[in-house]
């Protein structure tokens, strides 16, 4: 058992033997940290085309063998010469197009026609967009000259041969596959998808398409996790929904860590909640139980269970999704190669007013929008653990810290966006 295995068993036996360490009263930011520690990244890699790139996570850098662009060439249309002739009249000797260069000397007193992305000539130092001239038959004057070396892209100066363009995690995004593309490369070596499975526990939960009986609710959270795993590129496989049955739950406990990298269960960790889940993790692993000084979304286990991650999120539906969001998103990105990093947020004000009282983190549902010329944030109304609306109505969290407390409208407010541009 290596040292991190170590340190996690002593931490679920006898949690008291770690200075600081209080399941009972663990902050957001501790948690994270704690599971961070424990995190070792697949190892296995591929080889795949480009084209199937996205979202994967490099194994190895990638070095260009080329120089990007190949050769000195025309930022635009227009004519290119050399610098020190610019006074006089040049006679216009040939026109070089992209993908088909002049190839011959020009003269002294002379100059090319040159089109956007064509090779610029050695014996030429300058391009002066066509705008800025003036064409008499055979010759041209120009009439705003252009400092030397204007509107000439030089060779390598994107990219020189041996630069390092993409590191090794690197999580590839659609500029990465273009870029690959104009270095001529076809394939690369990333690692192997990290394999999820997921099932949600609880006797009132019922699938989607069956009819509700008395006391019955639809088993939402299996979809919201297939959604947010399918999002990060991750294998997945949803193991449904599991009675409160200790064999049932063992069998599915054990085969799911058996098979896969990482386990999330959804219910089952709460206190007054059936504690067969608790047992059985605590038979078959290594797992830590706090309760987060956080709203919502309390109650969170995190461990291992032989070579497998385990996450154990509470039942209701925002707590599964925050949770998730909080603390296993990153951990999965760990996991699959990806560097940590933290998720931008910015400051902004808040038109609504919000009820808080002091003692723990909160992450409000809230709604990021224009107003004129300046962004503001509005709270989705009613802050319910189980108003899962609130999560599909919302772009944003509102961050409010262990020390917040209610603020008024127009304050300053700290937000999390769901999602940037890529």
């Amino acid at each position: 058992m290596n040292q991190k295995q170590d340190l996690l068993r002593q931490l679920a036996h006898d949690p008291a033997g770690a200075e600081d360490y209080d399941p009972n009263a663990m902050s957001v930011a501790q948690a994270r940290l704690y599971i961070q520690q424990f995190l070792t990244p697949v190892q296995e890699t591929e080889r795949i085309s480009i084209k199937h790139a996205l979202g994967r996570v490099l194994a190895s850098p990638v070095i260009s063998s080329l120089n990007v662009p190949g050769h000195n060439n025309s930022a635009m249309d227009g004519f290119a010469f050399r610098h020190a002739e610019a006074a006089q009249r040049l006679h216009i000797v040939g026109t070089a197009f992209a993908g088909r260069a002049f190839d011959a000397i020009i003269p002294a007193g002379a100059c090319i026609k040159i089109m956007t992305g064509a090779v610029v000539p050695p014996d030429a130092d300058t391009v002066v967009m066509q705008e800025h001239t003036a064409v008499d038959g055979e010759y041209v004057s120009i009439q705003k000259l252009p400092g030397k070396g204007a509107n000439v892209r030089l060779e390598g100066e994107d990219i020189a041969i041996g630069q390092t363009v993409l590191d090794n995690g690197h999580t590839l995004q659609p500029a990465d596959m273009g870029l690959l593309a104009s270095l001529g490369i076809a394939e690369i070596e990333v690692y192997r998808r990290l394999k999820v499975a997921f099932f949600t526990t609880g006797d009132e939960l019922v699938s989607v398409g069956q009819p509700l009986q008395a006391g019955q609710i639809y088993d939402s959270n299996r979809y919201s996790l297939w959604g947010m795993l399918q999002a990060l590129g991750v294998e997945v496989e949803d193991m449904g929904n599991i009675a409160d049955d200790p064999q049932a739950l063992e069998h599915t406990l054990l085969q799911a860590a058996a098979q896969f990298d990482v386990v999330i269960t959804s219910g089952g960790v709460s206190v007054g909640e059936a504690d067969f889940m608790k047992q059985l993790l605590a038979t078959h692993g290594e797992v830590l139980f706090w309760k987060i000084n956080m709203k919502p979304g309390r109650p969170l286990a995190y461990g291992k269970l032989g070579q497998a991650h385990y996450f154990g999120l509470p039942g209701n539906p925002v707590s599964t999704m925050v949770t998730f969001y909080q603390f296993v998103q990153s951990a999965l990105k760990t996991l699959m190669g990806s560097p940590q990093s933290t998720v931008p947020t910015f400051k902004v004000e808040c038109v609504s007013t919000i009820k808080k009282a002091p003692g723990r983190t909160e992450f409000q549902r809230g709604i990021l929008f224009q107003a004129g010329n300046h962004w503001k944030v509005k709270t989705t109304g009613e802050q319910g653990s189980g108003i899962l609306s609130s999560m599909s109505q919302a772009n944003c969290f509102i961050l409010l810290d262990d020390y917040a407390q209610s603020i008024e409208a127009g304050s300053w407010v700290e937000v999390q966006p769901f999602k940037g541009i890529f």
